[in-house]
């Protein structure tokens, strides 16, 4: 039940404003002033719960009980058919009969309407590396270094193109697979020298003091997972 913000009466004030009608305390032109509704409304929703009481508060279906004009539920499964063979909702509606219109109505009811849609994509499916420390992720970033503040913040550009040429710093970035702990440095080049340096770094990351956890068990647990990823690393470099 979706009510929306401007409705006066919810299920629990329908079945209160029923039951101080039905108990006598309230007539239904009261309760009509009181609950700020119609007496057509109050009588309605007093009917209501003498028939079936608080579980016939809740709002019914406008949906008709019978469409005499609805589709062939053959036509129907047709259309669906030949869209099953590709066919486009022109050459759907050529062939069974029916406009363009209806053959819309089917195929979204269907949700079909797209062609995607009629062999839908195979769900990505992610590897996840079961050992920590088994499979390490390995990246360098190149960012250029700046010498001073930028015109975003100054607001003047004179000389913005003589602060070119300063250089780079490369962000070296080390991830392990399985247990998704990061570890990042910035070194002054991605030579061979400088990517075994950020290695043995990464390493050593258990050693790090600078681990915000919440429980003890949640330090154990990264404790644990370090060490093995400083075993997996040792294991890389052997």
């Amino acid at each position: 039940m979706n009510i929306h913000k401007n409705a006066r009466l919810t299920p629990l004030r329908r079945a209160e404003m029923a039951l101080a009608v039905l108990g006598g305390a309230l007539t239904k032109a009261q309760a009509a002033r009181v609950y700020a509704v119609s007496h057509k409304i109050v009588t309605r929703w007093v009917k209501r719960f003498e028939q079936g009481g608080r579980s016939h508060m809740i709002d019914r279906s406008s949906r008709p009980r019978n469409c005499p004009r609805q589709t062939d539920q053959a036509l129907a499964s047709r259309v669906i058919t030949l869209r099953h063979q590709r066919r486009t909702g022109k050459h759907i509606a050529l062939e069974t009969g029916v406009s363009p219109a209806t053959v819309s109505r089917i195929l979204r009811r269907a949700k079909l309407s797209r062609m995607k849609d009629i062999e839908p994509a195979e769900p990505v499916v992610r590897y996840a590396y079961s050992e920590p420390g088994g499979l390490i992720h390995l990246d360098i970033k190149r960012l250029g270094r700046f010498e001073r503040v930028g015109h975003r913040i100054t607001g003047d550009r004179k000389g913005q193109s003589n602060s070119r040429g300063v250089g780079w710093e490369y962000v070296h970035v080390c991830i392990d697979d399985a247990s998704r702990i990061a570890f990042t440095d910035i070194l002054p080049n991605e030579k061979a020298v400088s990517a075994i340096a950020f290695l043995k770094a990464a390493g050593r990351l258990r050693q790090a003091p600078r681990c915000h956890c919440h429980t003890r068990h949640d330090r154990q647990r990264l404790m644990l997972q370090s060490t093995r990823l400083c075993k997996g690393l040792q294991g890389a470099r052997s």
